[in-house]
C-alpha cells in the first residue's frame, strides 16, 4: 500500500511539474506580447509594479526583490528613468545613497497594464463555478508558499535538495 501511494504522490509530482511549467512558460509568452505593447520589458513591468507595491526602494532592494544583480537591475532603472516611469531621489537616511520611485507616468502605466491583464484573466475563468475559482486559487497559493518556503525566499536560508529516489 505505501509503496502505491508512493507511486502515484511520484507521478502527481510529475505531472504537477509539467503543468505548472507549460503554465509558467505560456505565461512568460502571454506577459512578454501583451506587455511589450505598453513600451516596456516584461522586467522593466516587474520593475515598475515592485515600486509600486512597495514604495521607494534603493536600487540593491529592488534587485533583490526582483532576483536580479545590481548591475541589471541599475540598466533597467536607466531605462525606465529615460522613458519617465521612474525616478531616483536622495535616500533621507543616507545622502549618499538614492531610491527609486514610481512616477506618476509609471503608476499610470502599471494601472493601465494591470487592467489588462485582469481583464484577460477574468476573461479565461469566467465560465469556472466559484467553487472552482476558489479552489484554483487557494491551490495555487499554497503551492507559491510551499515553493517560497522550499526555495528559501521566505527564511533566506539555502534549501537542502532532496534527495530523489
Amino acid at each position: 500500500m505505501a509503496k502505491r501511494k508512493k507511486d502515484q504522490l511520484t507521478q502527481d509530482s510529475e505531472d504537477l511539474y509539467e503543468a505548472l511549467n507549460q503554465l509558467v512558460r505560456v505565461y512568460q509568452f502571454r506577459d512578454r506580447d501583451r506587455i511589450c505593447c505598453y513600451d516596456v520589458s516584461v522586467t522593466q513591468c516587474y520593475a515598475i509594479e515592485t515600486l509600486v507595491k512597495r514604495g521607494r526602494l534603493r536600487l540593491q532592494a529592488l534587485a533583490e526583490e526582483m532576483f536580479l544583480d545590481k548591475s541589471t537591475a541599475s540598466r533597467v532603472v536607466d531605462t525606465l528613468e529615460r522613458k519617465g516611469y521612474v525616478s531616483r531621489v536622495e535616500d533621507s537616511e543616507d545622502r549618499r545613497a538614492v531610491q527609486v520611485e514610481v512616477t506618476e507616468s509609471g503608476h499610470e502605466l502599471y494601472q493601465k497594464i494591470r487592467a489588462d491583464l485582469i481583464a484577460e484573466e477574468r476573461a479565461m475563468i469566467e465560465d469556472l463555478s466559484p467553487e472552482a475559482r476558489q479552489g484554483a486559487l487557494s491551490l495555487l497559493k499554497q503551492i507559491t508558499r510551499a515553493t517560497e518556503i522550499r526555495c528559501g525566499l521566505v527564511s533566506g536560508c539555502c534549501p537542502s535538495v532532496p534527495e530523489v529516489k
